[in-house]
């Protein structure tokens, strides 16, 4: 009988832990909080106890994973998201109280193209770690429906062609294409295949190439 109860508690310890998963998200490790890191280890450690620990009353994993689902505890845990910069201007006190430095948020700021402040209207701390910004409305970025011009359609992933000077085949055989096709594509812009570092038909139809000498006279190396 022991056996059977065992059973019955790992499947229900299982099942609860899919419906875990479902609260907790598809995030990464990087991307979890704190509280979602603990969450998702304490909930494992509940399950094997349930599953094998016949003296724990399932009823207090049941406990364990509504606090987890409560909004009021996940608040207290996880915090708020916090404001950084508002309307150009930088919150010291809000820096310093998330021990932020200006490097730190300028490197944030530059991997979303942004190297002027005075372009952000809300730059906001999430409560995973992530800096999410809103650039002022006379920066942000026109698109095409902006102007009403017409999309071509793209219905297909870019292909990779050619990587390290080498033709990947399979890629040209599953997507219909032949080495004949590419090699002319390739003469049309003067190039051969081993000056070739990457090449990849777009899902515009656009074919870009990369080749290993740049031909770039100064080129810029910051470090």
């Amino acid at each position: 009988m022991i056996e059977i109860e065992i059973v019955i508690r790992t499947v229900a310890s299982f099942g609860l832990l899919l419906m875990a998963e479902r609260v907790l998200g598809k995030q990464t490790i990087s991307q979890m909080t704190i509280f979602d890191f603990i969450a998702a280890i304490t909930l494992g450690a509940i399950a094997a106890g349930v599953a094998y620990n016949t003296s724990k009353k399932p009823h207090n994993m049941a406990i364990s994973f509504l606090s987890i689902k409560n909004r009021k505890l996940r608040k207290f845990f996880v915090g708020d998201p916090t404001v950084l910069i508002q309307n150009g201007k930088i919150l010291e006190s809000n820096m310093r109280k998330m021990r932020y430095t200006l490097d730190y948020l300028n490197q944030q700021l530059r991997e979303k193209e942004i190297y002027n402040i005075e372009e952000v209207l809300f730059a906001i701390l999430e409560t995973n770690g992530k800096l999410t910004v809103l650039r002022k409305p006379q920066f942000r970025y026109v698109t095409k429906q902006d102007l009403m011009i017409e999309v071509k359609g793209e219905n297909r992933l870019p292909i990779e062609l050619i990587m390290d000077g080498e033709i990947i085949e399979n890629n040209l055989k599953q997507n219909q294409l032949t080495e004949y096709w590419l090699l002319e594509e390739l003469q049309k812009r003067d190039v051969k295949v081993k000056e070739t570092v990457y090449a990849v038909l777009l899902g515009n139809g656009h074919f870009y190439v990369d080749q290993y000498k740049d031909y770039i006279s100064v080129p810029i190396d910051i470090e």
